[in-house]
């Protein structure tokens, strides 16, 4: 992304991080799509105002997809603890004096989710947090797209996005022809189901 698109987004998302209050801005797309990347530039360009949850950290357990028989299919809508994440957004929109909220984040080193690792403190105004599925409408999801005051979907072209897909399993352990496998296998048809939320977006953000 260009650094006149980059201010831009900074400003939108600044103009919610109103001291005093909280909003929370959900960043949704496929994977690879450049969620965690836009994210983080965003949480960083806003300095104090701002603090990063991902929706990543809600996964299930390897043990629990294991027993549940969906180890094969980590990163499907239920393989997610999704009303966890959404009782975490309810509880971040109403933030308590004094109280600091601790988030989960996701290890991809170990591919586990670690509780309690990401501090929220109440006097923060904007919280950023970006995932597959916060546009999707279905079951325990359906409560999630109402906690959030804005949603932009990030679009990369398919082929550049595969790519980077197969390149991060790579980096993080698999073998060439696992990684290709597996995106072929589960991220697209993961993709799939997200991209039908397209329309449900406040923005469109087109990535480079």
């Amino acid at each position: 992304m260009d650094s006149h698109a980059l201010a831009g987004l900074t400003a939108r998302a600044r103009r919610l991080a109103v001291p005093g209050t909280r909003r929370i801005l959900g960043l949704a797309g496929a994977p690879g799509a450049g969620k965690s990347t836009l994210a983080a530039r965003l949480v960083d360009r806003l300095g104090g105002l701002a603090a990063l949850v991902p929706m990543d950290g809600f996964h299930l357990a390897q043990a629990e997809l294991h027993r549940l028989g969906r180890a094969a299919r980590k990163g499907a809508p239920d393989t997610f603890d999704a009303a966890g994440y959404a009782a975490l957004l309810a509880r971040l929109r109403t933030p308590e004096p004094g109280t600091v909220v601790y988030a989960p984040a996701f290890d991809r080193a170990l591919e586990e989710p670690v509780a309690g690792s990401i501090p929220v403190a109440p006097d923060v105004p904007l919280v950023v947090t970006e995932g597959n599925y916060l546009l999707h409408d279905d079951g325990p999801w359906a409560p999630v797209r109402p906690l959030l005051d804005e949603v932009w979907f990030l679009e990369l072209d398919d082929h550049r996005r595969v790519h980077r897909l197969v390149e991060r399993h790579v980096r993080f352990g698999k073998d060439r022809p696992a990684a290709e496998r597996w995106v072929e296998e589960s991220d697209e048809a993961n993709a799939r189901l997200v991209s039908a939320g397209r329309d449900r977006a406040d923005l469109v953000v087109r990535m480079t």
